[in-house]
């Protein structure tokens, strides 16, 4: 439900590690967007302190499988949220977040979705937090992944969809380049939205 079995674990501990080298601390509240099976949540659910941790998945057949992770490593009592939603867009919330995390999901919306998303990412976001996300960049691609689709847009078109929402992006590098391992998508970009000042 996640991509390859083998990149499993290296895209756990990248997620993890990236978000604690970046200042994630355990009273953060998180969201994470198209947080699947939990692949990258479980050990960012153990990290932060209880009721910190709010995902929001598109497919209800994942959430079920991310509640039996949840079951699995012993972490129902930190409390945290799983909300399937088809429109991040429509959905609004009295939570406000310090960090908001979306790791292979731009790579996946349509350019609808995406501003639906990033319309949440507005309004849901703490006045000084900040959001993460990688992007494809480069050659357009029309795949398909799930049902999904597998996008590239240029950083500029990103640029352009965040200012629409208040929001500034920043490039911070190649996934590789802030420590993921070669192969697995490394040469991905990676993403900082944050509120424009």
């Amino acid at each position: 439900m996640v991509g390859p079995a083998s990149e499993w674990t290296v895209k756990r501990d990248f997620q993890i590690g990236f978000l604690k080298d970046h200042g994630l601390q355990p009273s953060d509240r998180l969201a994470d967007i198209g947080c699947g099976t939990l692949r990258g949540g479980i050990p960012v659910i153990a990290y932060l302190d209880e009721g910190c941790y709010h995902g929001f998945e598109v497919r209800a057949d994942a959430l079920e499988e991310a509640r039996r992770e949840l079951a699995d490593n012993h972490l129902e009592h930190k409390r945290p949220v799983l909300t399937q939603s088809d429109d991040l867009g429509s959905l609004h919330l009295d939570d406000r977040f310090d960090v908001i995390w979306a790791f292979s999901v731009f790579v996946h919306l349509s350019d609808d979705v995406l501003d639906g998303v990033l319309d949440f990412v507005a309004r849901q976001l703490a006045p000084d937090g900040v959001m993460y996300a990688n992007v494809k960049t480069g050659d357009p691609s029309d795949g398909k992944w799930q049902g999904f689709p597998v996008v590239s847009r240029s950083l500029e078109a990103y640029r352009e969809a965040g200012e629409r929402h208040g929001l500034t992006v920043t490039e911070m590098g190649t996934l590789e380049s802030l420590g993921h391992p070669p192969g697995f998508g490394s040469q991905q970009e990676m993403l900082r939205l944050a509120h424009a000042s």
